[in-house]
C-alpha cells in the first residue's frame, strides 16, 4: 500500500467499509482498506443476525428507508444465498399490545408493497389457533393472532468476509489489525494517513486521493483526529443477545414479539439454539469491548418468561452471549428505539469523506452512494467519468451457486461428495457447505493436501482453519472462533473442545514464542469469560 497513490482509502473494515472496498473496486478504482481490529470485529459481528426489510420503520413513517432496505435485502440473498437464508417470522398479537391486528395487517400489506416482497413470502394474517399451531409456546391469555411474515438470516460477520474477499478479488488490497493513528495533509487536504500495524508496531504512510471514515462507533474519533467534528454527531445504542439451548427453550418458529416496556424483540432458533435480542440502551463506555452486563440479561430472561411462560428460563440457562454498539446518528429527544437507522455522508472542509448511521440490510446501496460521491469529487478534480455501480448481480465470494433457485441442488451434491470423500455426517457435510458456499470446493482440496497429515475426525475442523489462514486473513484464534465460525456465540462446547488445537495449529504455522502462545490463550479465555459470564459495566 505504501509503495502507490491509491484512489481511495478505506478507514474501517465492517461491512459498510468492506462494501465500499468492492463497489470502488469494480468499477476500477484503486482501492485500499485498513481495519485497526479484525475484519467485522465491531458492530458487523455483533447485529441481531438479521437482513431484515425494517417492519419498525413503517412505524416512524419512513417509507422510503422500508422500500429502499427491502429492496436491498433480495439482492443480499441473491448475491450470497450461502450466508443469507429466508426465515418467516410470527408477530403475534395480544389483547393491549404494541400492534393491533387491523393496523399489524395494513401495516403487513404495505411492507410488502414497500419492500417489493415475491408472491410466494407475502405476509399472512393468522388466527389465534393458528398462531400458537406455529408456535405453542407464546402467551395464550389475550392472545388475538398473529402475522406472519418473511424476514432474511444472515451470519453478519461471515458475509462481511465474503463481501471483503470479493473486493480483494476485484483488485482491492485489505489488511486488518492496522490502526490509522493520524493523517497526513498537503494545502489542508487530507491526502494520507500514517498507519500502525497493530502486531508489530511498524508504522507506514499510505497516500490516496479520497479517503472514507467507514468506522462505525469510531466516527467520532476519526473526526476528531481531522477536526471537523461538528454539527451532527454520533450516539452509541447498545444491544445485546443471549443464546439458550432449544433443550431449555425448544423454539421451533422465529417470532418477533412485545415486551412489558413496550418495545420489540426477536427470538430466532438456529443450529440447535436459541438466541433472543436485542436490548437498546445508551452507551458511553469502552468501544471496542461492550459487555453484557446482569441487567442486560435479566431483561431478556423477562421477556422470555413474559411472552413464552411455559417456558421459564432462569440466568443460568443462557450458554452465551454477545453485545454490539449501533452508531446511530444522535437526535434530541429521542429514546434509543426511536433514533433513525438511516445513513448520511458528511464531506468535512480537508475532504474527508465520513459515513455515518446506516444497516447491515443496506449496505450495498450505502456503498454505491459513498462510491458515486467519491467519482464526482474525483472528477471534479479532472479525473475521467467513473464507470456506474456493478454491484447489483455480482456474486459475493462463495456465493458462485447459481442464485437462489440453484442453491438447494449445488449444497445437495457438495453434502453428498464431503460425506462420501470424507466420511462426514450430514450434518457436518451441511455445516460446512453452508458456512462456505462455493468455497467449498478450495476447502476440499486443504482437506486433501492434510488427510496424511491429520487425523480424519480432526479434518474438517484444521481444514477451515487452514481456509482460515490462507484466504480470510485469520490471524489470531478469536478471529476463527469467533468471526469466522462464529462458535463462539453459537457452539461454545465446540470452543471448549477445539481451542487448544486451534491455538498449537497457528502457534506452529505462525512461529509463536511460547510467551505469544500464552497471550493468545489468555485471551481465548476471556473472550469466552466474555460471552459466558455478566459482567458490571467496566
Amino acid at each position: 500500500m505504501e509503495k502507490e497513490v491509491h484512489d481511495l482509502f478505506i478507514i474501517g473494515g465492517g461491512i459498510t467499509g468492506a462494501g465500499i472496498a468492492l463497489d470502488a473496486a469494480a468499477r476500477g478504482l484503486k482501492t485500499a482498506l485498513v481495519e485497526m481490529q479484525d475484519f467485522a470485529a465491531g458492530t458487523s459481528s455483533r447485529s441481531t443476525k438479521l437482513v431484515h426489510g425494517g417492519l419498525r420503520y413503517l412505524k416512524q413513517f419512513e417509507f422510503g428507508l422500508v422500500a429502499e432496505v427491502g429492496k436491498e435485502r433480495a439482492i443480499v440473498y441473491e448475491n450470497g444465498p450461502h450466508v443469507t437464508t429466508p426465515e418467516w417470522i410470527l408477530l403475534p398479537l395480544h389483547q393491549g399490545g404494541t400492534f393491533g391486528k387491523f393496523s399489524t395487517s395494513i401495516g403487513l400489506r404495505v411492507y410488502d408493497y414497500l419492500a417489493g416482497v415475491k408472491k410466494s413470502e407475502r405476509r399472512s394474517m393468522l388466527s389465534a389457533e393458528e398462531t400458537l399451531a406455529k408456535e405453542p409456546l407464546i402467551k395464550k391469555d389475550g392472545l388475538k393472532g398473529g402475522g406472519y411474515y418473511v424476514e432474511y438470516r444472515t451470519d453478519d460477520a461471515r458475509l462481511t468476509i465474503e463481501v471483503m474477499k470479493k473486493a480483494i478479488e476485484s483488485g482491492a488490497k485489505a489488511v486488518n489489525y492496522a490502526k490509522v493513528e493520524s493523517f497526513i495533509y498537503e494545502d489542508e487536504k487530507v491526502k494520507g494517513v500514517k498507519v500502525v500495524d497493530q502486531l508489530t508496531g511498524k508504522e507506514y504512510k499510505i497516500q490516496a486521493k479520497k479517503i472514507v471514515n467507514a468506522t462505525g462507533p469510531w466516527v467520532d474519533k476519526m473526526r476528531e483526529a481531522d477536526n471537523s467534528k461538528k454539527g451532527k454527531v454520533l450516539r452509541l445504542t447498545k444491544g445485546v443477545h443471549i443464546v439458550i439451548d432449544q433443550s431449555k427453550f425448544p423454539l421451533k418458529q422465529a417470532v418477533y414479539y412485545d415486551t412489558p416496556d413496550g418495545r420489540m424483540v426477536f427470538a430466532i432458533p438456529r443450529d440447535g439454539k436459541t438466541y433472543i435480542g436485542t436490548t437498546d440502551t445508551f452507551y458511553d463506555k469502552d468501544t471496542a469491548h461492550p459487555t453484557v452486563t446482569t441487567e442486560d440479561r435479566a431483561y431478556l430472561i423477562n421477556t422470555i418468561n413474559y411472552m413464552f411462560p411455559s417456558v421459564n428460563v432462569k440466568d443460568s440457562d443462557i450458554e452465551s452471549s454477545w453485545a454490539g454498539l449501533r452508531p446511530l446518528i444522535y437526535e434530541e429527544g429521542k429514546d434509543p428505539s426511536e433514533i433513525s437507522r438511516k445513513d448520511e455522508i458528511w464531506v468535512s472542509d480537508s475532504g474527508l469523506i465520513t459515513i455515518a448511521g446506516g444497516k447491515l440490510t443496506g449496505y450495498r446501496k450505502m456503498a454505491e452512494t459513498v462510491v458515486d460521491k467519491v467519482g464526482k469529487l474525483l472528477q471534479e478534480e479532472g479525473a475521467t467519468t467513473l464507470k456506474p455501480c456493478q454491484t447489483k448481480s455480482m456474486a459475493i465470494s462463495g456465493g458462485e451457486v447459481g442464485g437462489s433457485k440453484n442453491y438447494p441442488s449445488f449444497m445437495a451434491k457438495k453434502v453428498e461428495e464431503l460425506m462420501n470423500e470424507f466420511h462426514l455426517s450430514q450434518k457436518d457435510a451441511q455445516k460446512l457447505t453452508r458456512l462456505y458456499g462455493s468455497n467449498i470446493n478450495i476447502i476440499q482440496g486443504i482437506m486433501v493436501d492434510l488427510s496424511d497429515k491429520v487425523n480424519e475426525p480432526n479434518l474438517p475442523v484444521i481444514a477451515t482453519l487452514e481456509y482460515g489462514i490462507q484466504y480470510e486473513m485469520v490471524t489470531k484464534p478469536i478471529d476463527f472462533l469467533i468471526r469466522r465460525t462464529g462458535a463462539m456465540f453459537f457452539d461454545i462446547d465446540w470452543v471448549n473442545q477445539w481451542k487448544q488445537q486451534i491455538i498449537s495449529y497457528m502457534a506452529e504455522k505462525f512461529n509463536w514464542t511460547a510467551e505469544e502462545k500464552q497471550g493468545y490463550e489468555a485471551e481465548v479465555e476471556a473472550y469466552i469469560k466474555d460471552a459466558t459470564e455478566p459482567t458490571e459495566e467496566r
